[in-house]
């Protein structure tokens, strides 16, 4: 039977990941997600799974590496510059070819930046912030709603592939308070013989490393990766769309942005312009045949985000030239109104001749 709470988007996380059947969080506090260790710290002893508040980010991450290769359901979480030092570490564990969950609740960046929410982090998470060929199974919520389902999704998607899973989200969703609802989870079972282990008299050793120093054996294990990664990209595409069976021009947007897009997709309804909303909810692998279908029958794109322009590259690869692109964003923790971001999408409109 299905529970509703009314929560905070970063305990409804760490809630779900409790409820999803993790076994260990390990993570250091950075505002605008302290709340998630401050509730592990809280409620993870009563389930029985181990809460570990590390010295630092890269302690947090060496310790999830260390953890999932032992065969554990683990998983941590971080905000942007907290991200940016475990780079090295996920490079590592996506190397290993380990199965956990890294949540980032972006802030305002560069630097230390704000703590206020943003999507300046799109490039690092889905081009590879750390060093190598390798990707992350990426997935953006855009209410607290999606991250309660994407939290268990997320470990789902990790364990069939092999593979470390982002939930790239924004200061805005981990602070706001809604309705969710708690649908029981269904493990999927977990294939745990490829872990780290001791030899005994029964069984061999099983060693996990991301080092190969011959390069033969480098481009092997290469090659693994990128048959895994065509394999998530053939069956793992996740997105939503409104009102584009008769659209004239689609906004894109994800997160945060994907909310305010659905309300500057209604004004500008109930102002006679036919605009529908395409929403990534797979950052990777990434929407692009939608985009590329739509293209040959839409006037064009506007994409929204909060950064300087990330997204939109992306959009313009799905579209492939077929229609023009248009952009609009804010920086540094700046959100926009429906309303402002109308104004743009309607000056848009009137140069592709709408």
């Amino acid at each position: 039977m299905s529970e509703m709470l009314l929560m905070k988007g970063n305990e409804a996380m760490a809630e779900a990941a409790l409820r999803a059947g993790g076994e260990g969080y390990f993570a250091y506090p950075i505002t605008p997600q302290s709340e998630v260790a401050e509730y592990m710290a809280r409620e993870a002893p009563k389930h029985g799974t181990v809460f570990l508040q590390a010295e630092s980010e890269l302690a947090a991450i060496n310790m999830l590496y260390g953890a999932a290769a032992a065969g554990f359901k683990v998983w941590t979480s971080s905000s942007s510059p907290g991200i940016s030092l475990m780079q090295e570490g996920i490079s590592y564990i996506a190397g290993a070819m380990l199965p956990c969950v890294i949540v980032n609740v972006n802030r305002g960046g560069p630097g230390l930046g704000t703590i206020q929410p943003s999507q300046g982090d799109y490039f690092q998470t889905v081009k590879g912030g750390g060093h190598g060929d390798y990707r992350l199974i990426t997935l953006a919520p855009s209410t607290v709603q999606e991250i309660v389902d994407y939290m268990g999704l997320a470990f789902d998607l990790a364990w069939k592939y092999r593979n470390p899973a982002m939930i790239l989200m924004d200061g805005a969703l981990g602070q706001m308070m809604e309705k969710v609802q708690f649908k029981p989870y269904t493990d999927p079972g977990r294939d745990i013989s490829w872990a780290t282990r001791g030899k005994s008299e029964d069984r061999e050793s099983n060693f996990i490393t991301s080092l190969f120093i011959k390069p033969e054996e480098m481009e092997q294990v290469n090659l693994q990766l990128q048959r895994t990664y065509r394999e998530i990209e053939k069956n793992e595409v996740r997105y939503d769309t409104y009102e584009t069976d008769d659209a004239d021009l689609v906004l894109v947007a994800y997160g945060l942005s994907a909310r305010i897009a659905s309300k500057v997709m209604h004004i500008l309804r109930n102002k006679g312009l036919k605009v529908g909303l395409v929403k990534p909810i797979s950052l990777w692998p990434y929407p692009y045949k939608v985009l590329n279908e739509l293209a040959d029958r839409v006037k064009g794109f506007f994409v929204m985000e909060l950064n300087a322009g990330q997204m939109v590259e992306d959009v313009r690869l799905g579209v492939n030239g077929k229609k023009e692109v248009g952009f609009y964003g804010r920086m540094g923790g700046m959100i926009y109104s429906p309303e402002e971001v109308s104004e743009k999408v309607e000056a848009f409109a009137r140069k592709i001749g709408m």
